[in-house]
């Protein structure tokens, strides 16, 4: 079969929980905005293919969790991450000083090259700012970053941002193999098909996905054993008071 794209690059979305992550990845993904926040669990993706230069590019995009227990999870995804997007709350100063946090652990974990991006989110929400867009600009240049602000929820710079970032890391490889012709990319072979998507991963990191996959079902089934506990609760409640009332006024 025919190949359906030239490129395929893995992206990743980091930042602190609530920053807006999943709203961007869906905005992008399926142009839609959910007013529900659901935390991620674990680690989830979407894929988008889009047009660049005359080239098709699938892009791969990873929305991480941002809280601490699932770091040793989310941090397995950064080997093999072509691009990362760091996304603050333009209305949470505690997010936007995080960044420097994510970015030691990009140096960490990731690709000495990988292409990356400081995302301000929620940029339509004035009247609560704390981080002026001049801040974030600053805090790009010191890292020597791109930056963007950003609102999923007016789909303001989301198309914007993933494409700026799918052309950077296509004009660093097109580089790349112009000085090293004989280097080997990621480019999905002739015979791959369009409904198949051929991760650049260990073995290990699919376990991990597994696993966040497992712990996402558990905390659903707690929540909902929770609901009827409460219920069951609230009946026996309910069924104690009856046959107490009817005994008083027998009694009287």
């Amino acid at each position: 079969m025919a190949k359906t794209y030239d490129y395929l690059f893995k992206l990743l979305l980091i930042g602190d929980s609530g920053v807006g992550k999943t709203c961007i990845l869906f905005r992008f993904s399926e142009d839609a905005f959910n007013t529900t926040f659901i935390s991620t669990i674990g680690i989830d993706f979407k894929i988008r293919t889009i047009e660049l230069d005359g080239k098709k590019i699938k892009l791969q995009i990873w929305d991480t969790a941002g809280q601490e227990r699932f770091r040793t999870i989310t941090t397995a995804y950064y080997r093999g991450a072509m691009g990362i997007m760091l996304v603050y709350d333009v209305t949470n100063d505690k997010s936007f000083e995080n960044i420097k946090n994510w970015i030691r652990n990009i140096e960490e974990h990731a690709s000495s090259d990988v292409e990356k991006m400081i995302l301000g989110n929620k940029c339509d929400v004035n009247d609560r700012r704390q981080v002026s867009r001049e801040r974030g600009e600053q805090l790009a240049i010191e890292y020597g970053i791109k930056f963007m602000e950003t609102s999923a929820k007016a789909s303001v710079n989301v198309e914007e941002a993933f494409f700026a970032l799918a052309k950077d890391i296509k004009t660093k490889m097109e580089k790349k193999l112009v000085s090293h012709p004989h280097t080997t990319t990621n480019t999905p072979r002739a015979d791959t098909p369009d409904t198949y998507h051929s991760l650049p991963f260990p073995t290990h990191v699919y376990c991990l996905y597994i696993l966040s996959l497992f712990m996402s079902l558990f905390s659903h089934l707690v929540a909902i054993s929770l609901y009827f506990s409460i219920l069951l609760a609230f009946l026996s409640l309910e069924g104690g008071v009856k046959p107490h009332a009817r005994e008083s006024s027998l009694e009287g």
